[in-house]
């Protein structure tokens, strides 16, 4: 067996594996921030398994971090936790223990994906050579990037998301300018993700002086402010939230845009994380499509650059999996 687990901010997903498969046995699903570190939850995980103590049966881990990775350990960026591959290879009596990058782990996960895990964006015409792009809107936005060579493909964490907000038009600016206000500096994070859905409503409200209605307001404040904007958005149940949805979908499709220029990504783009499914009505809408390909005297390359929607919630997962099997031993 081997160990695997897609660590987010909001969730975390653990699973064993029996090499050479990628089928998941005993998956679960974790609230986050309701555990106080990795190691506690994954002995909480495998005291359910039948395993005789910690550990015993397994011969390797990976786990896909919302963070940067640097040696093996890192500080998730949305979660109050450290992660340490060799404090885990020890605690838990496993090894050898890997902790990559979440986008890295998903980036890895793509070729286990089928036909039915996509759902298509911007047809376009892939180039089976040619680089491959990855963005994760959810609790943040995650990056990454698949280069392929003659040594095959390899895959770089990107912390991308972090990068300055470049707006466009005079609406995005205004939106620049009341986020820099409060932040400071303005990234796509904070743009581009469910808090960034959030920020863009607060800013609409604000901007056009259209406060939010009762009911939403008591939705937003009594459950998931993100999920609220975005139902509301997308059943067109509020303009204000519909308009927020609109503008992050673009701001979205821009930034996309312009990872796929920065390694000439003609092999796809894919759009991970947790919004984009739910969203995908109003992606397909053509906006994105539009914004995306909105690179001037490069609009016809990129109008040919497929995008696809990543629909199967276990990518991450199935990456880390691929990638304990790949290092355990002989």
């Amino acid at each position: 067996m081997i160990l695997a687990g897609d660590i987010g901010g909001t969730h975390t997903r653990l699973a064993l594996f029996e090499p050479p498969g990628l089928r998941p046995l005993h998956l679960e699903v974790f609230a986050s921030d309701a555990h106080d570190g990795l190691a506690g939850l994954v002995r909480t995980y495998l005291s359910g398994r039948d395993l005789t103590g910690p550990g015993a049966g397994i011969e390797g881990a990976c786990f896909g971090v919302a963070g940067p990775v640097q040696e093996g350990r890192t500080v998730a960026v949305n979660l109050a936790w450290s992660v340490d591959a060799a404090e885990l290879s020890e605690s838990l009596c496993v090894g050898p223990v890997q902790v990559v990058n979440d986008l890295e782990a998903n980036a890895w996960g793509l070729t286990a994906l089928g036909p039915d895990d996509l759902a298509t964006v911007v047809a376009g015409e892939a180039d089976p050579a040619g680089n491959v792009v990855l963005l994760s809107p959810g609790t943040g936005l995650g990056e990454a990037i698949i280069v392929r060579g003659a040594a095959g493909e390899q895959v770089t964490a990107s912390e991308g998301g972090h990068r300055d907000f470049a707006p466009r038009g005079e609406t995005q600016v205004a939106l620049y300018r009341f986020l820099a206000a409060q932040y400071g500096h303005v990234s796509y994070e904070r743009v581009c993700s469910g808090v960034g859905l959030v920020n863009i409503h607060r800013f609409l409200c604000q901007h056009e002086y259209e406060p939010a209605p009762d009911w939403l307001q008591q939705e937003m404040d009594e459950g998931d402010a993100a999920g609220t904007v975005s139902r509301a958005g997308l059943e067109h149940r509020d303009d204000v939230c519909s308009r927020a949805l609109d503008l992050m979908i673009a701001i979205l499709a821009a930034e996309a845009g312009n990872l796929a220029l920065s390694v000439l990504a003609t092999g796809g783009v894919y759009l991970g994380g947790g919004i984009p499914p739910r969203i995908l009505p109003r992606l397909t809408e053509g906006g994105f499509a539009r914004a995306f390909a909105a690179k001037g005297r490069f609009h016809e390359l990129m109008a040919n650059v497929p995008v696809k929607v990543i629909l199967n919630d276990e990518a991450a997962l199935l990456g880390a999996a691929r990638r304990a099997m790949a290092v355990r031993p002989a």
